[in-house]
């Protein structure tokens, strides 16, 4: 084991290799999960899980030890780990101010009762369920933690993490799929969209939970308090005072620019970016929380939005995402999952993020008028979850909610329930809009048009 001073030229003869491998087997991954029928997020995480503990390091232990954290003269051990958590972190910041740049709020006026009931039992019923789970799981699988979070905490989280939906990734298959104009997409995408809102709601207030926890598993009501206010303090300015203003200046160097990006937009953005990040977690409430603010108080600039689309998104995807895979992959670890309590834990979460999920939206859907088939579909739906349960999950972890078996478990779930959606949605599909769907997302009969009053629409 080497200590000492950290030797800038050794780490980046070690550093950039990593990085280089990490974005080919994302890409990869990517690549044969396309092939497979597969959204291409589902290859990249699987991509970071190979990469991890669970299976190169088992094959090939001392080149994974090498090639991951080596300690050599001018790298201490733990460095290499600790840089990519780092950029793994900041890419997380910069993908949350994306999505929440791309977050349609416009989603979030109901259409009608039937949307209404499908995302509040999408939301409640998997969220119950989590907590309830929580509370069964909290003491055997936290016991073996230096310091176990409070079993509210835990099971706030647990609730959160069930009731996820991955909008960005749901509208994504739409589009892909050619059924994004229907009314099944219209109705799931305002669901998930109603969902996601809630959850980062709730999510900031687990993270609060976390941050005010006190010796003895208490809470102190002074630090919640404090944490409350200043986040609503903090809301308000960005949404009366920050908005306005940055509005006018990305406004004005657009149309300086003839609508392009420049130096100049591109420095506002990542100045306010990080200045909100580095706000909220000073507050206690995770940086990311203040680079999605930052998004969502931006998300009706549409030219803005193109822009940054073109110029930023390809960049954090190509390259930040597979590094979040991989920190991913490095914390998942299939060998915490031994013994008889872990696999049933597994089991019992898989189970219930499915059936509060698909089956709970599957009912309120049926209860609401929809077919069999297209209820089915629905729950399905918003039943995937893929990137956005790794980012909450991701949260839980640096905050000490979870242990390494449950982020492994979550890990594993956020997979499946992603993974199910695509086969499952065409073997509902016939008789529905979604009838013929093809891997190249084209529709043979011309279905993409949305019935005049669908059922719950009014």
């Amino acid at each position: 084991m080497h200590t000492g001073k950290i030797d800038i030229e050794v780490l980046m003869l070690h550093l950039l290799p990593l990085l280089a491998f990490l974005v080919a087997i994302a890409r990869l991954g990517g690549w044969v999960a396309l092939r497979l029928g597969q959204p291409e997020v589902v290859g990249e995480i699987l991509a970071g899980i190979l990469f991890g503990p669970s299976c190169l390091a088992a094959l090939w232990p001392a080149g994974f030890a090498h090639f991951t954290n080596p300690s050599v003269e001018g790298l201490p051990g733990g460095t290499l780990p600790l840089v990519i958590k780092v950029l793994s972190q900041i890419g997380l910041v910069l993908l949350l101010f994306l999505i929440g740049l791309e977050f349609d709020f416009s989603h979030l006026k109901v259409s009608g009762w039937g949307t209404a009931a499908i995302s509040l039992t999408g939301m409640a019923l998997p969220f119950g369920l989590g907590f309830a789970l929580g509370q069964v799981l909290h003491g055997p699988l936290t016991q073996s933690m230096e310091k176990p979070p409070p079993p509210f905490t835990f099971c706030l989280f647990m609730g959160v993490a069930m009731s996820i939906t991955a909008l960005p990734i749901l509208g994504r298959l739409l589009v892909e799929w050619g059924v994004a104009r229907t009314r099944l997409a219209t109705i799931a995408i305002t669901s998930a969209a109603i969902d996601d809102a809630s959850g980062w709601i709730f999510l900031a207030t687990v993270a609060g939970f976390a941050h005010a926890q006190i010796e003895g598993g208490t809470y102190s009501a002074s630090s919640l308090g404090t944490m409350a206010g200043l986040s609503l303090a903090f809301l308000a300015l960005m949404v009366w005072v920050v908005r306005p203003v940055l509005a006018h200046i990305t406004r004005w160097l657009l149309a300086k620019n003839q609508g392009q990006p420049s130096l100049a937009l591109l420095a506002v953005l990542m100045i306010t970016i990080f200045g909100a990040a580095a706000a909220t977690s000073w507050i206690g409430i995770f940086a990311i929380f203040g680079a999605f603010l930052t998004g969502a108080i931006l998300s009706g600039e549409r030219e803005l939005a193109m822009v940054v689309q073109k110029n930023l998104r390809l960049f954090v995807t190509a390259f930040f995402l597979p590094i979040f895979f991989a920190s991913t992959g490095l914390r998942t670890q299939i060998g915490t999952l031994s013994g008889v309590v872990p696999v049933l834990a597994a089991v019992a979460v898989l189970g219930a993020a499915v059936v509060g999920k698909w089956g709970g939206c599957l009912v309120a859907a049926r209860y609401t008028g929809f077919s069999w088939r297209e209820a089915n579909i629905l729950g399905l739906l918003m039943n995937t979850r893929a990137l956005m349960e790794l980012i909450v999950i991701h949260v839980g972890m640096e905050l000490g909610v979870l242990p390494d078996s449950m982020f492994t478990i979550l890990v594993i779930m956020a997979v499946v329930t992603t993974v199910m959606t695509t086969p499952l949605v065409r073997r509902f599909a016939a008789g529905t809009e979604f009838a013929g769907l093809k891997l190249d997302g084209t529709l043979p009969d011309e279905k993409e048009q949305p019935r005049e009053n669908p059922p719950g629409a009014g």
